[in-house]
């Protein structure tokens, strides 16, 4: 059996490491006990098969965080029979309200900026929702334009309808001295006919891209939902964690008003001890 005795020094107060020492130690196997400081550092006592003393010294130089171990002292000393498990070795009352206090204080410091980061994401989505927008007002300049073309050639047809019913009412009376003209005319008509194919083909390739478009929005409704709702998630969470932190708030001040009375008891009890102790000495000299 191999006992040692280490000094530790970081950050090691207030942050639950003794009680990551312990939990340490009892699945090791080992025995001991360890203990706060008042300059600030935490002093272990172990005892136990020669591999576990040196799997335990190794493992304490990482702590879970918050806590972190810049040096450690340790020294082999003489096992002690009598320590046959491993146990915390508490301080005064209010050391150790502090300490818990403490611990509570580096958990909740880790959730704010966790909650920071969160924050910051939020920040870019936003920014990505108003590329999205500025995306969107870029495809309804180009829609205008679109209409604009429209409007245009239908301007440009009405132009020569109105054309070839003035043709139609001049020629009306040379109809047969005009059958050359009537067939260009038919060509003409049949050119016309082409260009409204094509016109139809422009026309459903438009209704395909505003479907696509419709789909699209669709899909940045959902989009915004879930980000409504994750927004209302995160806004409950801020509000649990602000009741919470009253309750600490309020738990802190009855513990400080707890330990006023202990010490005004405390200096009640002292002051009738030495009466006692008084009266004690007197009944003494009178009886010799």
């Amino acid at each position: 059996m191999k006992a040692v005795v280490a000094r530790v020094y970081g950050r090691v107060q207030r942050v639950g490491f003794r009680r990551f020492v312990q939990e340490l130690g009892q699945e090791l196997g080992l025995a001991g006990y360890v203990k706060n400081e008042r300059d600030g550092s935490v002093t272990v006592f172990l005892q136990g098969e020669d591999e576990a003393v040196a799997k335990f010294i190794e493992t304490i130089k990482t702590p879970p965080p918050p806590a972190s171990v810049r040096n450690i002292e340790a020294k082999e000393v003489k096992p002690n029979p009598r320590i046959k498990h491993f146990e915390i070795r508490y301080g005064r009352l209010a050391d150790e309200l502090q300490e818990g206090f403490g611990a509570m204080q580096s958990i909740f410091t880790d959730y704010r900026m966790e909650f920071r980061d969160f924050r910051s994401e939020f920040k870019d989505f936003r920014n990505e929702f108003r590329d999205f927008r500025s995306e969107f007002r870029g495809f309804r300049s180009e829609f205008t334009d679109f209409r604009s073309e429209f409007r245009d050639f239908r301007s440009e047809f009405g132009d020569f309808r109105s054309e070839f019913r003035d043709f139609r009412s001049e020629f009306g009376d040379f109809r047969n001295e005009f059958r050359v003209y009537r067939e260009e005319f038919r060509e003409l008509r049949d050119e016309l006919r082409d260009f409204r194919g094509e016109f139809k083909e422009y026309r459903e390739e438009f209704r395909d891209f505003r479907n696509d478009f419709n789909e699209f929005r669709g899909e940045f409704r959902d989009f915004r939902q879930d980000f409504n709702e994750f927004v209302k998630r995160m806004d409950e969470f801020a509000e649990r964690v602000t009741r919470v932190l009253e309750m600490l708030a309020e738990e802190s001040k009855r513990n400080r008003e707890l330990l006023e009375i202990v010490a005004r008891d405390s200096k009640e009890t002292r002051e009738m001890l030495v009466e006692t102790m008084k009266m004690l000495r007197e009944v003494a000299s009178k009886v010799s």
